[in-house]
């Protein structure tokens, strides 16, 4: 049996690989395709798919976009949609990243001066040059703030000071998900809702929200990822079964910010049969 993994991010967002290593991992792990999915960027893309001709590992141009879905009047939720196989020299999508970036960059800016305040060894300029040019995201600030000696692991910077309903949190302003799938649409690509477990919904909710997608032209859902525990595949496979629609699968790999998590197996007895690629191709 041949394996893929869809859904695994460079330094160009959250993760700490070049797109370079990643192809190398990839093949190091006898992966046969992989998707580059950053952070509402494609700024790695290029440069991960033509190393991987080189090698001779197949990369799907892939992004994960956040955006808001609203609920009702007093609940929101922050949901990823998956984009693959999309041409990422879009100019449309690129202009759009362009602004979702620099609405995430005033948030940064903001949660740095919360922290700052609060006493924590933190301050935009220090966190920039730390990182250079990506997409920073929490996990930056997590990752800074170990490095500082200010929180004990990651895991206690996102619990502790960097959750959503903590004191020194900022929010953005999202793309809803109409505009992101038709984003993901109009550069060609095929859109999948990324990991629908973690977003803690009711049955009901996640049902409201697929039938919701799925009107906006949602393609598949992430059924296969590390994170599922139980019965949490067979749930999703159940969903994507009710709703028509296709499932892939994903580590979520981000090299060292998520040091329990490997490119290809996950915790290390996930696996994502390449049939899976069929959905990408057809």
């Amino acid at each position: 049996m041949q394996y893929i993994d869809l859904h695994v991010h460079s330094n160009y967002s959250d993760g700490t690989c070049t797109p370079e290593e990643l192809v190398d991992l990839a093949i190091d792990r006898e992966l046969v395709a992989f998707s580059l999915t950053d952070h509402d960027t494609v700024d790695g893309v290029e440069r991960a798919v033509s190393y991987g001709k080189k090698r001779h590992m197949e990369v799907i141009p892939g992004v994960e976009l956040s955006c808001e879905y609203v609920i009702n009047a007093e609940k929101k939720k922050e949901i990823h949609i998956l984009g693959y196989q999309l041409d990422y020299q879009n100019e449309e999508l690129l202009n759009t990243l362009t602004k979702v970036a620099k609405e995430r960059d005033d948030r940064n800016q903001k949660m740095c001066v919360n922290l700052h305040n609060a006493g924590y060894p933190i301050d935009y300029e220090s966190l920039t040059a730390r990182f250079g040019n990506t997409i920073l995201t929490r996990s930056h600030f997590a990752r800074f703030l170990l490095e500082q000696g200010a929180v004990p692991s990651i895991d206690a910077a996102f619990k502790k000071i960097l959750a959503q309903d903590g004191p020194y949190f900022v929010m953005r302003k999202y793309l809803s998900p109409k505009e992101g799938i038709s984003l993901i649409k109009k550069a060609g690509g095929i859109p999948v809702l990324a990991h629908p477990l973690l977003y803690k919904l009711s049955v009901t909710e996640i049902r409201n929200l697929l039938f919701e997608l799925k009107s906006y032209g949602l393609k598949g859902i992430e059924a296969i990822y590390s994170r599922n525990h139980g019965n949490d595949e067979a749930f999703v496979r159940k969903l994507a079964k009710d709703y028509d629609l296709f499932i892939t699968g994903g580590t979520d790999f981000h090299g060292a910010n998520k040091p329990d998590l490997d490119i290809g197996s996950g915790v290390g007895n996930l696996r994502v049969p390449v049939m899976l690629l069929e959905n990408l191709k057809a």
